[in-house]
Parts: structure tokens; C-alpha cells; sequence
């Protein structure tokens, strides 16, 4: 078996900014392993439902075609069972997420990669939820070779 690549998100309003993050996560490993965000964690943390469900998330991210496998995260609390349960040996971070607390003492053996973000300013789900609300946005994954493409992005 080779690398196994972790990522998270919620992927609300699915932009190239979460493509470009799904590819340089991916380029890290043999096998990317995304999971999406569960309703009620989101509403949680970020104080807010998110815009589309977590079923529609979920298959949205699989539909890029980038990940081996896309799941629903555990419902709860607990951020670091899953991490037990995909068993990574790295894990890559957003540039604007945090590392839940614990994760060093949890898993002492693995790798911790923060991506580099991908012109921020103009994909974040934050700024496409004011300037859409309630609309949903379709992406496509630029073709390999593009400024997308993580062989050719400056790496972390």
C-alpha cells in the first residue's frame, strides 16, 4: 500500500479553489481520502448550516474525479476519529484550517502539510455565499497542466 493521503472540508459552493486543494492534496500520496464536513459539525463550528446539504457535498467532491474515496465525516464532536479510522500518513490542511486540538497526540507518527491557497481573494466559499446566497455553484477540474494543477503551483 503507498501513501494515504487525508483531507477535510465542508465544500460548500465547490470552486477551484477546493480543486486546486484536492490536487495538491493529492499529489502528496498515493490515495486521497476526502471527507466532507456533516450538517450538523458545520453548523457547530462555523455557527451556520451550510448552504447545500451534506449528501449533495459529498457526491459533488466525488464527481472531480481527484479522490480515491469521498465520505460523510463522523457526526459529533470527536475530529480525530476519523483520523483513526483512514489511518493517514499525511494530512493536508487548507491554508485557513486549523488543526484540531490533539491531532499531535493522537498521531505522533504522521505528516501535517498545510496547501498553499489558490487566489483567495476570489474562491472562498465565504465570499460566493455573500455574493450568491442560496445558488449553487458547478466546477469542473481545470485540465492537468493548468495553473490548477499542483506540479505547476509553488508547494507549501
Amino acid at each position: 500500500m503507498g501513501i494515504r493521503v487525508l483531507c477535510c472540508g465542508t465544500f460548500d459552493y465547490l470552486h477551484p479553489g477546493h480543486v486546486s486543494f484536492l490536487r495538491q492534496a493529492a499529489a502528496l500520496g498515493d490515495e486521497l481520502v476526502v471527507v466532507v464536513a456533516r450538517d450538523a459539525n458545520v453548523a457547530r463550528v462555523k455557527g451556520r448550516l451550510p448552504i447545500h446539504g451534506e449528501e449533495d457535498r459529498r457526491q459533488a467532491v466525488e464527481a472531480l474525479g481527484i479522490a480515491r474515496q469521498v465520505r460523510l465525516g463522523h457526526p459529533g464532536a470527536d475530529l480525530l476519529q476519523i483520523v483513526a479510522d483512514v489511518a493517514p500518513d499525511v494530512i493536508a490542511l487548507g491554508y485557513d484550517q486549523a488543526a484540531p486540538a490533539g491531532l499531535a497526540e493522537a498521531w505522533p507518527q504522521g505528516r501535517l502539510v498545510r496547501l498553499a491557497p489558490h487566489e483567495p481573494w476570489r474562491y472562498k466559499s465565504s465570499l460566493l455565499r455573500r455574493a450568491h446566497p442560496g445558488t449553487a455553484t458547478a466546477v469542473s477540474p481545470a485540465p492537468a497542466g493548468t495553473a490548477d494543477d499542483p506540479a505547476e503551483s509553488a508547494g507549501p
